[in-house]
């Protein structure tokens, strides 16, 4: 299986990685959260650290699919037509699903050189979904790449908008499924997550919160429409994505950092999980509640925490899935 996912040391693109870490207690919740139930649409706690926000029990915003015939449970391929070309999308409808009752939607977009099939496996994000109830969308990048701005290959050479393509594909999910549009999420592993960074910036007004995994902002100028919360995922073994930085690639905590100043944010992170390699931190007290998280995972590769471990690309820890995570992030950090 090749899963090229990224990044190099000299251009931004990325892939995921190896050997299970050790299990010890664990203390706080990663999301930073006061309550991290990871319900549907209205489930989970309101932020924790966060200075207010729409919340967690903040009621749903339909879509005009809504009432519409239902899809059918299962894997769904589309595709969409924007920029003059085909784009494909695997679409997971969770068991369950109820035309008439609004759906979060997350969107996991790949890394360099991988496919929306390769993400779905080492996300492990499709049985999470069916457990909480939420539709997964597994996009496919021009290239098998993503324009995320200083990055990567063949999107990016082409100045593909993948931004005005994830508009497309919100609005063309929005009119086939019954999705709650306070609750669109994004994330993506690498490459993947560098595109989840930027749809932060400039699609914050369909995007409720981002979840990326071995993947930092890439995109200048970032100026969101409104506070986005963060919760980013970082193995400081990763010789993909350093975690360090590299040339024309910010260091990890720096541009965590910089979201926090977007955000409003104190300044002064506090510990919000910690458990064997892996500690997280949030910036709180941050305007319209939009906290920012860093799970660092000492020692960690190219990897998705808790998910499939690809060979050669480093040490996958187990001490925090990062699907089950960001979910629970995402269930307190609704749209406004």
């Amino acid at each position: 299986m090749m899963l090229g996912l990224g990044c190099s040391s000299e251009s931004p693109t990325a892939s995921p990685a190896g050997d299970p870490a050790a299990s010890s207690s664990s203390s706080g919740s990663p999301s930073g959260s006061s309550s991290s139930s990871g319900g549907s649409s209205s489930g989970g706690g309101d932020g924790g650290s966060s200075g207010g926000g729409a919340g967690a029990d903040a009621g749903p915003i339909t879509s005009s699919g809504c009432g519409a015939s239902g899809a059918a449970a299962g894997n769904l391929d589309w595709t969409i037509k924007s920029g003059g070309r085909d784009r494909t999308v695997r679409v997971h409808v969770p068991p369950g699903y109820d035309s008439t009752k609004p759906t979060p939607v997350v969107l996991n977009f790949h890394g360099r050189n991988s496919t929306a099939q390769q993400e779905e496996l080492i996300s492990g994000m499709t049985p999470k979904a069916d457990a909480k109830g939420y539709v997964v969308v597994y996009p496919t990048g021009v290239g098998q790449t993503w324009n995320a701005g200083l990055c990567c290959g063949q999107a990016q050479t082409d100045n593909v908008d993948d931004v005005g393509f994830t508009r497309a594909l919100i609005d063309e999910l929005e009119k086939k499924l019954c999705v709650d549009k306070r609750r669109v999420f994004a994330t993506g592993l690498s490459n993947g997550g560098f595109m989840s960074n930027r749809l932060g910036c400039e699609l914050a007004d369909r995007i409720a919160a981002i979840g990326p995994v071995a993947g930092q902002l890439l995109s200048t100028p970032c100026t969101p429409s409104r506070p986005m919360p963060v919760m980013h995922f970082h193995g400081t073994a990763d010789a993909i994505v350093s975690y360090q930085g590299s040339i024309g690639v910010p260091g990890v905590e720096g541009s965590l950092k910089d979201w926090a100043k977007r955000n409003g944010c104190n300044l002064t992170p506090t510990q919000t999980y910690t458990k064997g390699d892996t500690k997280c931190v949030t910036y709180g007290q941050c305007t319209a509640g939009a906290d920012v998280t860093l799970c660092t995972v000492d020692g960690g590769g190219h990897t998705w925490p808790g998910g499939f471990a690809v060979p050669g690309l480093g040490k996958t820890t187990k001490d925090i899935n990062a699907t089950d995570a960001m979910w629970d992030f995402f269930v307190a950090h609704p749209m406004p």
